[in-house]
């Protein structure tokens, strides 16, 4: 199984928007409460589309359910690592070491086994994603950053699977994203309170664009899996930190340095041996 094209460009896509509102989240004075604002953000725009789609096959509703749960950690763990380190650090930790779980098991377990070059790019886009792995940070930024790269392993997989089992990818995003809505706004009611609330009325732009950004991003990820290899389109929507580092560098005046130049190459060489 191959990745077109047109595929390619619309994950490349998907990872600006994912890069977009995560900048978004390393922007805010309360991260905690900026991740739980995006998770309703994109749960109430879902929630008014979902109805009036056909709904997703009965096979694929323990996938949902548990990519739901999964995603409790995600931004728990999201949240901690950019309270205590720079977006250009945190983001490339979490998000470079997700593509290689995917890989293996995806190999091992589902199947899908890659051709050489594509494992070399593979390879070659993941050590240039750490290699943007750098400023200010602490240990704790790197045990929650690696902690949630596991994460995004985990809950990749599982939407895989569950999205092809759903016989309808935009159905089972939107119903996702209801769900995951609930779930972390709940979770998030229970550890701030009324201030959960107060800071949705505050903030509800932040929400809604953060929200769309967030749906829209692995709503692409999510139809992309049922065109190419889950793992494929796990390292190729890890580029988005390309577009973390520039937002990092333009908007965050977080340095661009000329380490990230040289791991910017090596992405785009790994782009080139996937599509060869």
């Amino acid at each position: 199984m191959e990745i077109s094209l047109p595929v390619t460009l619309a994950v490349l896509g998907g990872a600006l928007l994912h890069a977009g509102w995560n900048a978004l989240v390393k922007a805010s004075a309360d991260k905690r409460l900026d991740t739980v604002a995006v998770s309703a953000g994109a749960g109430l725009i879902a929630l008014a589309i979902a109805p009036w789609l056909p709904a997703p096959a009965p096979e694929s509703r323990p996938w949902l359910a548990g990519s739901a749960a999964v995603h409790i950690l995600y931004f728990l763990f999201l949240a901690g690592a950019y309270r205590h380190g720079e977006l250009t650090y945190a983001y490339p930790v979490m998000r470079g070491g997700g593509p290689m779980i995917v890989a293996l098991v995806g190999a091992f377990a589902l199947g899908e086994v890659l051709p050489l070059s594509q494992w070399l790019g593979v390879l070659m886009i993941c050590a240039g994603i750490f290699g943007f792995a750098s400023g200010p940070h602490d240990r704790r930024a790197t045990f929650f950053a690696v902690a949630n790269a596991a994460v995004i392993a985990t809950y990749t997989l599982v939407d895989g699977q569950g999205v092809r089992a759903s016989g309808a990818p935009v159905s089972y995003t939107l119903w996702f994203f209801v769900a995951n809505g609930i779930v972390i706004t709940a979770v998030g009611l229970l550890q701030r309170g009324r201030d959960v609330p107060a800071y949705l009325r505050r903030r509800w732009g932040r929400a809604a664009v953060g929200g769309a950004c967030s749906l829209a991003a692995y709503g692409i990820a999510l139809w992309a899996m049922t065109k190419a290899p889950i793992a494929l389109v796990a390292v190729l929507r890890e580029t988005s930190v390309i577009f973390a580092a520039a937002i990092g560098a333009l908007l965050l005046k977080e340095k661009f340095t000329r380490r990230r130049f040289f791991a910017t190459g090596a992405v785009m060489l790994g782009l080139v041996a996937l599509r060869l």
